[in-house]
């Protein structure tokens, strides 16, 4: 068997695998969906079936639409998310930047430091959250949530961009500097665009926990006028009966921005990841 040979059958089976995987990552998404417009009993009687003129309706989006106010839960979920994205991006992005291009005392270990975020759950400290949110009278407010997403996503944000930094040509930010630049202009006008693929992938991987949580918006902010939409779709879920069709409709709404993220991003998010492979 030729070398050629041999690559060729060794890319089939890497792509093989990763269709494999692509069908497996895509088949609850998919399944989601297929049962929003379905009526209650297809749901629960073909479940994999695709939805029917018979089993058609839409009864789980009128629902969701017209009880409660899932367009405030929306909004809610995506003022948080974007501000807490922003805030991620932008510190993590200065931090990232202080760490790699500046040598201090401590340099490793504040990078150590930042690191153990990555491997210690945020829901650990839940009680002294909730305890220092009452005290500064954030209880019940969609800046608790922002803050609380923040620190949870910068540990991985600083990882990541970081090593990326790192790789940023020197004779670059000296030649700023020669010309006068301060440093905020040099990372702000020269490194920061640099960093759009890393910061894509950034982007992508803390929107998901932050916009699909339920942990933290039920213990900070569980009023009507700050819930999230996961939140919110839990109204529609009961001790003894259950609207199926409206659960569903809610998270095929909620996977909307999801998608629509992936898809903007998409290229800029293989660039990163590729790039990080190489590194």
């Amino acid at each position: 068997m030729t070398l050629d040979r041999r690559d060729l059958i060794g890319q089939g089976v890497a792509h093989l695998v990763l269709v494999i995987y692509t069908v497996i990552a895509l088949f609850p998404i998919v399944l989601v969906l297929l049962n929003s417009i379905k009526n209650r009993k297809a749901i629960f009687g073909a479940p994999l079936a695709p939805p029917t003129p018979e089993t058609f309706t839409l009864s789980g989006f009128q629902t969701v639409l017209t009880q409660g106010d899932f367009t405030l839960y929306f909004g809610n979920s995506l003022i948080v998310t974007l501000v807490a994205l922003f805030l991620i991006l932008l510190l993590g992005a200065m931090a990232a930047f202080a760490l790699a291009e500046y040598q201090f005392p401590g340099n490793t270990l504040v990078g150590l430091f930042m690191a153990l975020g990555i491997m210690i759950p945020i829901r650990l400290g839940t009680v002294g959250i909730l305890e220092m949110m009452v005290r500064l009278g954030l209880a019940n407010t969609l800046t608790a949530l922002v803050l609380v997403y923040a620190a949870q996503g910068l540990p991985l944000a600083i990882f990541i961009l970081s090593e990326f930094m790192r790789g940023v040509s020197k004779d670059l930010k000296d030649a700023g500097r020669i010309d006068g630049l301060s440093e905020y202009t040099i990372f702000f006008r020269i490194v920061l665009p640099l960093m759009r693929p890393p910061m894509a992938t950034v982007a992508v991987f803390t929107m998901i926990p932050v916009w699909n949580d339920l942990w933290f918006p039920l213990i900070l902010a569980p009023g009507e006028a700050t819930k999230t939409i996961t939140l919110g779709a839990q109204m529609f879920v009961g001790q003894f009966v259950t609207d199926w069709n409206a659960v569903l409709a809610a998270l095929s709404l909620a996977i909307i921005p999801v998608l629509l993220l992936y898809l903007v991003f998409s290229r800029q998010l293989i660039r990163g990841i590729t790039s990080g492979a190489v590194k």
